[in-house]
Parts: structure tokens; sequence; C-alpha cells
């Protein structure tokens, strides 16, 4: 993973940065639920996906009323694999469900109903109609451990005490700007280290507790 979209989920896991599905409304699901159909499983299907990895994965998308593809991952991007946070919103309701328990090199096909994707309201700039059922076809490539993984708190917490202090952060920040290579003013640096502690020191005690970092809820912290 490049220097860049490690930066970026870095930041997104402090809440700097949000990625959402467009167009995407809470809406009730009843009991209609998603149809997975499991196309290829490698030989060797470790790890499993789960809520908080980080995924890398191509797919293309269709509407089943008439076949038509309003997606296709391949050509966003230079054609490189999407990168993003499973469970947490970043894609429709539907794909969340539908890539959970998934290993690299799995290819799926999943039929999404309207309540898991866009609903009654539809996505207009994404060409697809209200009420519509999708169909999507997957290839996942890599399942990594997500921006607010153990590993990462670990990594930030040099004293181990389970709480990371704005020092901790500071150098933290200061290593990946470092190996960036990029100049930088040194606000921008302050900036970003006084907005994570905004947004993520709840009680105000100067530290972000495992808890307050957590929100994917590891037992391990």
């Amino acid at each position: 993973m490049t220097f860049g979209v490690k930066l970026v989920f870095f930041l997104q896991a402090f809440c700097l940065l949000t990625i959402h599905a467009h167009g995407q409304k809470k809406e009730d699901a009843t009991a209609e639920e998603v149809k997975i159909e499991v196309l290829h499983v490698p030989k060797e299907c470790k790890p499993k996906s789960k809520k908080g990895d980080l995924l890398n994965a191509h797919y293309d998308g269709y509407l089943a009323s008439d076949g038509s593809k309003f997606y296709c991952s391949r050509t966003q991007n230079k054609g490189h694999p999407k990168w993003f946070v499973l469970g947490v919103g970043q894609v429709i309701k539907g794909l969340d469900i539908a890539m959970t328990d998934m290993c690299p090199g799995e290819k799926r096909k999943v039929t999404i109903p309207p309540s898991l994707a866009y609903g009654k309201q539809g996505y207009a700039q994404g060409k697809i109609p209200p009420n519509a059922t999708l169909i999507f076809e997957i290839e996942l490539y890599a399942v990594n451990k997500g921006p607010r993984s153990v590993e990462a708190f670990t990594q930030i917490d040099m004293d181990s005490d389970k709480k990371l202090s704005r020092d901790e952060i500071s150098h933290y920040l200061k290593e990946e700007f470092e190996r960036d290579g990029k100049k930088r003013d040194a606000s921008v640096h302050d900036s970003i280290l006084a907005d994570i502690f905004k947004k993520n020191d709840h009680d105000g005690d100067g530290f972000i507790s495992s808890r307050e970092y957590n929100v994917y809820q590891h037992d391990e912290l």
C-alpha cells in the first residue's frame, strides 16, 4: 500500500476524513437479504474479512432489471482496485454484508435489494433508479488490518499504557510525514494533532484511551 493511501486511512481512523456511500439513506431492511453466490474460492482461504478490516477489491455493478452496468472499479482510479474499510458505511450496506467473511482471491456474485442499496430515492448521479435491485461481481485481492486495529494502536502506544498521548501521536505523524518526503509547514502537523484530540478525546483527559480509539470493539484492547 502506498504512503498516500496509508496516511488517508490513518486520518480517517481518527474521524478527520469521511467517505460515505453516496446517496444512501437509512431505511428499514425488513425481511430482504443479500443473496450471495460464491464463484471461486482459493485453496488457501485466509484471512477472512470482518468489520473494521481494510479491503482491496475490484467490483462491477449492474442493474438487476435490465443487466446494464452502472459501475466498474477497473475504469476508476487508473484501474487500481478500490480500498475501503469494511462495515463502516464507506460502501452501501449490502456490499458491507456481501463482503464479510471473504478471503483474498475469492470471487462472488451478489444480489442486493433496494433497502440495502439506494432505496426509494435511488442515486441519479450513479444512474441508479429508485427501488433498484443491484448485482455486483466482486473479486477480493487483500484483507488487511484496518486503521483502528489492535496492531495500529500498539504501534502508536510506545509506552504500552493502553492510551495515546499527544507526544505519541505527534511522533507517529512526524514519522509518517518523513516517509512521505514532502515538505509541510509545521502548522499542518499541529492542526491535524489538535483535530485528532478534539474528535477523539471524549473525556478531555489529554489522552485517547483504548476505548475511545477502538470503534471496532476488538476484545484485545
